[in-house]
């Protein structure tokens, strides 16, 4: 992934785990879907998001399907994933599925209730969301919470076995906290469910193995736990699952450095929806001609469109990514579409509305020798720069280039009016005829001396070798920006977001390789819809040439959707990105726009700077931290990524409640990391428990237990692990490389949340480098 100008806050934090060893340098993420439904363009932001980091920091990503909901997922789905990744230029280091941990989860959901940890609710589903409480009041524990581990383990191993209807019994994680039980201000963590009853579900992959299946938040994390990710990059609506995640690998045992979720704002773009729901209930009502229909926002849409992968990653190459929930203009993408195809789509000419056109004194039939691209393009290598053009007596030409009364400023066909025919002559109408209705039936003109000149330039097809064909012209899917917000989307759904038209096409087009995109000129980019075939050719309209849409919707006079003047490449200067919601800067008063000005100077992220410059209290706290010595940006990291979604989740002190003298406290934590007295992985567990109990950094550390520890505490957990697995130590030394990761992860469970993981990292190396 090339480096960009955008703003990639993702980019950034990789990019200092790697500078400081935090997974020993490597970098691993996934695309993690459900395969419930075909992939639209928001997850092609996600595809190219995950794969690229990987790239660019040279490491590796996974394709890994979230399969734990039986009714609505199908080897289909699975497939349009898996062509949506390789489409968009990437190669998964691994295919895995969540289907494939199914016994590894069911063995940690035991040892859960082995430890106290979960149990089988046998409340209906109704008791149990009564139960949750609301996000103002706390919920009631369920009469069975306290039930002995020995009965939940034998109801579970019922339901595993199918011995129990749907909604018998659910599997619940029992989570206490200071809040106590069912009262924790983040609902993600009042005792969830875990496991249900799925008993007559048939899984695509596991047919009727399993009774059971688990949920998706019991699922996420053990899974990505399982394929060692290390930057689990989702989308920001699951910033309150993070602390249910990360309490679910505490209670299993995983590890520091272990996966860590980090949250961007998911793409949304107007005229368009992001809802795999709404999408199934339009294919599923025959409201559009499939998952790939060239309306829908899918990936498969787009591919039979015609629109390249290339242009979708510069799409979100040239967006860049943020924290700040934002909409981007349908005009936008369209013009990353031009601009990509501009370079790669010879021009050629076609008719859609024919009318005929009759040239008086012509002459003979000539042959043009008409250039394929125009002066300021280079052509692709190989590709041919010119093709023979027929010019005869008897032409198309489009209906609304000819008016009989036209308005001031008219370049094109009228009575006495002359045009040039691009590649050939210039001509004068003589003649227009119509009929009874007042509708064109034909124009005549005479070819004028070659030196003659003319205001404006109009296209035209050959009569007598023009091919004929079918023209699918393609606008918005939906009449309003946000149909997300309308009652019902099939309410508003554009009736003329498709239009067929019967034209013709110069003989050129009906003979280039099938993979061919053109632009027909004055027309749009076009190329063969997967229905075309010889003798019945189909072509779908990519993009036009410039925007007509958002005009028609606001009401503003249009001449039609062609271009009066010939156009070599876009037809429409190059727009700044239409993203204002994009930045990260966009949502601030305009009284805090000079703090995030000043943050920004002092060396803090974009990102991070209008996430404390929007919010009172975080702002007040890195005053606080700067005020005591702290870094900048390091001060802006912490508050951010670290304190902040704990703060949200209610895992610490209301913004009303912050333990006073806590900015100074907070600046001591980055002083101990600094001075490798805490590590880096640690310091957002100290940052919770200052913020909801106050007192000094070095105490919050002593107790919980988080202090780094010395090189000889490091060296006996490292030879601890090895001497507990002395195969895997022979296994590596004889050239199995890819074991060091898991005897890293020996050595760290070893060694606690205390330990460096680069400093491990060194010493571990350096005792597998010793003679055995």
């Amino acid at each position: 992934m090339p480096d960009s100008p955008r703003s990639n806050f993702l980019a950034d934090i990789i990019a200092a785990d790697v500078a400081a060893g935090t997974y020993g340098g490597r970098v691993k993420t996934r695309f993690p879907p459900e395969p419930n439904g075909y992939p639209h363009i928001g997850h092609a932001q996600s595809i190219c998001l995950n794969f690229g980091l990987a790239e660019r920091f040279g490491g590796s990503a996974n394709l890994r399907y979230d399969d734990t909901n039986p009714e609505t997922e199908s080897e289909e789905f699975a497939e349009a994933l898996r062509e949506a990744v390789t489409w968009l230029g990437f190669e998964p280091a691994e295919v895995r599925y969540a289907s494939d941990y199914f016994e590894q989860l069911y063995d940690w959901a035991v040892e859960l209730v082995d430890k106290g940890l979960a149990y089988v609710d046998s409340q209906d589903s109704e008791a149990i969301r009564a139960g949750r409480g609301t996000v103002t009041e706390p919920g009631t524990p369920s009469p069975f919470r306290d039930r002995p581990a020995a009965e939940s383990l034998r109801l579970l191993g019922e339901m595993r076995r199918g011995e129990h209807p749907d909604g018998a019994h659910v599997l619940r994680a029992r989570i206490d906290t200071e809040h106590g039980p069912m009262a924790h201000p983040n609902m993600k963590l009042r005792d969830p469910i875990m496991y249900r009853i799925r008993r007559d579900a048939h899984h695509y992959r596991r047919g009727t193995d399993w009774a059971i299946y688990p949920l998706y938040d019991w699922a996420h994390g053990q899974e990505d736990a399982i394929e060692g990710i290390t930057h689990s990059v989702c989308t920001l609506e699951f910033d309150v699952n993070r602390p249910l995640y990360d309490w679910y690998l505490d209670a299993i045992g995983i590890p520091e450095p272990r996966n860590r979720q980090y949250e961007f704002a998911r793409f949304n773009m107007d005229y368009t929806v992001m809802s795999k729901r709404v999408l199934r209930r339009l294919v599923e009502g025959g409201h559009v001609g499939g998952w790939d229909d060239p309306r829908m926002p899918t990936i498969a849409g787009l591919r039979r469109r015609g629109v390249r992968p290339q242009a979708v990653r510069r799409f979100f190459d040239d967006l860049g990514v943020t924290r700040v929930n934002g909409s981007v203009e349908v005009q936008q993408f369209d013009y990353a579409v031009r601009d990509d195809l501009n370079g790669v789509a010879p021009r050629v000419l076609a008719v859609t509305d024919p009318v005929p056109l009759t040239l008086t004194s012509l002459g003979a039939p000539r042959t043009v020798d008409a250039p394929l691209w125009p002066h300021d393009v280079t052509p692709p290598d190989g590709a041919p720069l010119s093709r023979p053009l027929a010019l005869g007596a008897e032409l198309w030409v489009e209906r609304d280039d000819v008016h009989l009364d036209p308005p001031k400023g008219w370049r094109r066909l009228a009575p006495g009016a002359s045009v040039r025919l691009r590649h050939g002559p210039v001509v004068t109408v003589t003649d227009i005829a119509t009929d009874a209705d007042g509708e064109i039936t034909g124009i005549t003109a005479a070819v004028e001396p070659d030196d003659a000149s003319a205001r404006g330039v109009i296209h035209w097809a050959d009569r007598a070798t023009a091919v004929p064909a079918t023209f699918r012209l393609y606008e918005p899917l939906f009449t309003i920006p946000n149909p997300g917000d309308a009652d019902d989307t099939v309410d508003v759904l554009n009736p003329d977001s498709l239009i067929e038209a019967q034209g013709w096409v110069e003989p050129y087009a009906a003979g280039a390789e099938r993979d061919t995109r053109f632009q027909f000129e004055r027309l749009g980019y076009f190329w063969p819809d997967a229905d075309s075939a010889d003798g019945a050719l189909v072509f779908n309209r990519i993009v036009a040439l410039r925007d007509s849409w958002s005009k028609r919707l606001a009401g503003t006079a249009d001449e039609g959707p062609r271009s009066t003047t010939m156009r070599s490449g876009p037809s429409e200067p190059r727009p700044e990105p239409v993203v204002a919601e994009r930045d990260p800067a966009a949502g601030l008063t305009e009284s805090q726009r000079p703090r995030f000005d000043a943050l920004v100077a002092a060396g803090v992220g974009p990102e991070e700077a209008a996430v404390v410059a929007g919010e009172a209290t975080l702002d007040a706290l890195h005053e606080a931290m700067t005020t005591a010595g702290a870094d900048a940006r390091d001060a802006a990291v912490l508050l951010v990524h670290d304190l902040r979604p704990a703060l949200l989740a209610g895992d610490a002190a209301t913004s009303q409640a912050l333990a006073p003298g806590l900015g100074a406290a907070l600046a001591d934590v980055l002083a101990l990391v600094e001075g490798g007295a805490l590590a880096r992985s640690a310091q957002g567990a100290v940052a919770q428990k200052l913020a909801a109990d106050g007192g000094a950094a070095d105490a919050a550390v002593q107790a919980l237990g988080l202090g780094a520890l010395g090189d000889a505490d490091l060296t006996a957990a490292v030879d601890a692990a090895l001497a507990e697995h002395p195969d895997e130590v022979a296994r590596y030394r004889a050239g199995e490389a890819r074991l060091l990761g898991f005897l890293m992860g020996q050595t760290m469970r070893r060694a606690g949340k205390g330990a460096d993981a680069r400093r491990v990292n060194e010493l571990l190396r350096t005792r597998l480098a010793d003679a055995p």
